[in-house]
């Protein structure tokens, strides 16, 4: 099955991800991956640093002519700003000319460096930097992949940025996905895009950040992906734990959630007919009950705080002199909830991606489609 891990730093000289337990025959594309990469910048709000990453690829292990080998794929994005911060972040034996002593509320530095026991927090929010989401979405990419050889899509759009909000309505498909990277804020419509944007140029105007809530939705997908039996193997926890480990992701809701609180009984829940099959004409659950898809769409919800950094610095303590100081500053995104969409369809893909593979198995993509149609059809007859 599917598992994956990352090594670098935001200012290192590049980020690094070994993925293990994808199927043989698989399509790699550098491009596609690329252009992922790419989409992971988008948004009204961004600061100058996205201008220059431009995430150079190298894949280093596991793929031939384009093709998974069964094997680790391990796949190396190269920061292009290298060069200004290699004295800084050399690896090599030595001391900071610049360390970091004044931590940023709301960000992992302070806990960090109690933890690591060190007095620059450079050492910490290297790695605590959403740059490294960049390599993340390299294994989204190859976990939506896998999902499209089973028929299952996945994308994201953004509902909200701090008030501002996108009204109830249509749920988009694969197809509104240009559509929705073409708007400045990842919305799908127009009718709330204006106000998204006013927010942020006021935020800004006033120095300050901005979060909001994305949405992801995964079309296509067969019922009885996760488990009833297991705590840690329940569709919905996962996906929960995979949202909260992105980046200032403060809640996840799945299907209506909160909004779900409040309602009785006879308004919560999905009743079923059948109709050439079992039917749901609400999807409030988020397409997940007892912890397994029922079928069709599976929706969640991820809400984003604003960003730690300001250009308005808080209020902090130098940890050397015990004294009040402005916290460091390292980066003027006035909004990244945009970004944040893309980066959470990526583990999302990932997680649907495992429990395709923990329900299905097949060392080729071959084996693990056929398995999934014979499943299908097993379903039609149920």
């Amino acid at each position: 099955m599917l598992r994956f891990l990352t090594a670098g730093e935001s200012h290192g000289p590049g980020l690094t991800t070994i993925v293990e337990g994808l199927p043989a025959g698989l399509s790699v594309d550098p491009d596609a991956i690329s252009a992922e990469l790419a989409r992971r910048r988008l948004g009204f709000g961004r600061g100058p640093r996205m201008a220059l990453e431009k995430d150079e690829l190298e894949i280093l292990g596991g793929v031939r002519f384009g093709k998974t080998l069964g094997g680790p794929v391990s796949v190396l994005i190269r920061n292009t700003e290298w060069d200004r911060w290699s004295e800084e972040m050399s690896p090599l034996p030595g001391e900071a000319k610049r360390p970091a002593r004044a931590p940023r509320p709301g960000h992992a530095d302070l806990a960090g460096m109690q933890k690591y026991d060190t007095h620059d927090a450079r050492d910490i929010l290297e790695r605590a930097s959403a740059r490294e989401t960049a390599a993340r979405t390299v294994v989204g990419v190859l976990a939506k992949e896998l999902l499209g050889a089973v028929d299952i899509t996945v994308l994201s759009h953004v509902v909200a940025i701090g008030p501002a909000a996108a009204p109830p309505g249509e749920l988009p498909t694969i197809d509104d996905l240009p559509a929705i990277d073409a708007s400045p804020v990842r919305a799908f419509g127009t009718e709330a895009e204006a106000a998204m944007v006013a927010e942020i140029e006021r935020a800004k105007a006033d120095r300050d950040t901005l979060g909001g809530v994305v949405e992801v939705l995964a079309h296509g997908v067969m019922p009885g992906l996760g488990s009833h039996v297991h705590f840690d193997r329940k569709l919905d926890a996962r996906l929960a734990e995979a949202l909260m480990s992105i980046q200032a992701i403060k809640a996840v809701e799945i299907g209506d959630g909160f909004e779900t609180a409040a309602r009785r009984g006879s308004e919560a829940h999905d009743e079923i007919r059948y109709e050439d099959g079992f039917v749901r004409d609400t999807n409030r659950a988020g397409g997940i009950e007892g912890g397994m898809s029922i079928g069709g769409v599976v929706r969640v919800r991820a809400a984003m705080k604003p960003l730690s950094n300001l250009m308005r610095a808080l209020q902090t303590v130098d940890v050397e002199s015990k004294q009040p100081e402005q916290a460091i500053r390292e980066r003027s995104d006035v909004c990244a909830v945009p970004a944040a969409g893309v980066v959470a369809e990526q583990m999302v893909a990932i997680v649907l991606a495992q429990e395709v593979q923990r329900k299905f198995g097949g060392d080729t993509v071959g084996d693990l489609a056929g398995a999934v149609e014979l499943y299908r059809k097993r379903l039609t007859h149920f």
